[in-house]
């Protein structure tokens, strides 16, 4: 117990080092550039101390659960015979891994929908759009997004594709669909893909990458192991925009029928 809590200690130091430059700027305008009192002290300083502890737990969670899962889920997908191929075989083949495709999926999307900074943008775009952007809709989309591109960013681990291809070609298609999306969806969507990559997503999904590029023979993890996280955050605008375009068409088909009709 005693070592623990030194244990704790360090950990909760580091974490007020790492948030005293926040404090500090937040603090530092509101005396020297607005000038005025901080309203509630006593509230405001109880707060910043249930930031530091929260997320001195958070971290040490993440320790202790969530990277040692995910790289025990790789290894577990990974092995030879999980996969029913010999022992001995060097490299499998890329359509042995089906399993991992799926819980990269899954795990993605999983953890996309329950992503908090996800919740707080889909509620804000459905409260200011005044019901013309679903909370609900949004959240599936991104996490529809972000499934599909961490079960791509895991086939080419597996598959060993360099991964500037992958980027290069999502970063085209985003070009593309900015161009032809509705204006109102494009900060939104651009938005959506940064707000995937926070607090519960990125920890399982770098230790899978990682675990996974341990895991697969041919694979470095500091070369191939990075990389889900682009993934996640590209398809994710990704499908967005796509979600918008998909909306505008059948607006514009249910109008013309409606045209149609009264005519």
């Amino acid at each position: 117990m005693i070592d623990w809590l030194i244990h704790f200690s360090e950990d909760l130091l580091k974490t007020c080092r790492d948030v005293a430059p926040i404090a500090g700027i937040i603090i530092g305008f509101q005396v020297l550039v607005i000038r005025k009192p901080i309203l509630h002290p006593i509230k405001t300083l109880l707060g910043f101390v249930n930031v530091l502890i929260g997320i001195t737990f958070f971290m040490e969670g993440l320790k202790m659960a969530l990277f040692p899962l995910g790289e025990l889920m790789a290894t577990q997908l990974t092995a030879p015979e999980f996969l029913g191929i010999p022992t001995e075989a060097a490299v499998a083949a890329w359509k042995d891994y089906f399993w991992v495709y799926l819980f990269a999926g899954s795990i993605g999307f999983a953890t996309t929908l329950a992503e908090p900074s996800l919740l707080a943008v889909a509620v804000k775009a459905e409260e200011i759009s005044g019901g013309a952007i679903r909370a609900w809709g949004l959240r599936i989309a991104v996490s529809l997004g972000v499934s599909f591109g961490i079960a791509l960013g895991s086939f080419r681990i597996v598959n060993g594709t360099e991964l500037y291809f992958f980027i290069i070609g999502a970063y085209l298609l985003v070009i593309i669909q900015t161009i032809l999306a509705p204006k109102l969806i494009i900060g939104l969507a651009y938005d959506s893909g940064g707000v995937t990559t926070s607090t519960v997503t990125v920890p399982l999904v770098t230790a899978l990458g990682i675990g996974l590029a341990s895991t697969v023979p041919g694979r470095n993890p500091l070369l191939d192991g990075f990389g889900l996280i682009a993934f996640a955050s590209l398809f994710a605008v990704i499908s967005v925009l796509t979600y918008a375009q998909l909306a505008e068409w059948r607006n514009k088909k249910r109008n013309s029928s409606n045209q149609s009709s009264s005519k």
